[in-house]
């Protein structure tokens, strides 16, 4: 059983401040994480702060069984599930497509701070959307495969399994464009 996010415990017993923290340590990469479901970030945006809606007015129980971020992207990923849900047959605008991308880009390079992330997340976008995901939340946001396993709802060897495809799959997207990543 893993130690419950001593903010998270702070704030479930009438702190303020601690859920400003939490919302401050988690609130760009869970937007960037939930920007890989939906595709554009101001919706990302939206889904991140409905997503510390619910914590802050719900205050779900966290039984420990994860870490409390592996916990927190667990129920963004369902909020955003829950979104590409009720879009499924709404029309899709692209009137100010070109303006999102450029903020996009922006948000990822503040975020992405040396110039070979921002390259292998952007080549990325070429990838699959569950390889797009698995890399994200393993490279980018650090996760163990076992949290990775928690927050897709898939086995430990499936994310082995995916990683393993994901890598090769960016890989040969990288050769084919004339990059060279030592790390995959």
């Amino acid at each position: 059983m893993n130690k419950i996010d001593e903010n998270y415990c702070r704030f479930l017993n009438g702190n303020d401040d601690a859920f400003s923290q939490i919302v401050k340590n988690y609130k760009d990469c869970l937007t960037l994480y939930l920007n890989g479901y939906v595709g554009n970030i101001y919706i990302a945006e939206e889904l991140m702060e409905e997503t510390f809606f619910k914590l802050l007015t719900r205050k779900p129980h966290f039984n420990g069984k994860s870490s409390f971020k592996t916990w927190l992207y667990a129920i963004a990923r369902n909020i955003a599930l829950d979104y590409l849900r009720r879009q499924k047959n709404a029309p899709i605008s692209i009137e100010n497509y070109e303006n999102i991308l450029v903020e996009e880009l922006t948000v990822e390079k503040v975020y992405l701070i040396k110039e070979q992330k921002i390259q292998l997340y952007n080549a990325m976008k070429n990838l699959s959307y569950e390889y797009r995901q698995v890399l994200f939340l393993v490279y980018f946001e650090e996760f163990s495969n076992e949290q990775v396993a928690s927050i897709m709802k898939k086995s430990k060897r499936q994310i082995e399994n995916l990683i393993y495809r994901a890598k090769k799959s960016l890989k040969q997207w990288l050769e084919k464009e004339g990059f060279v990543y030592e790390k995959l």
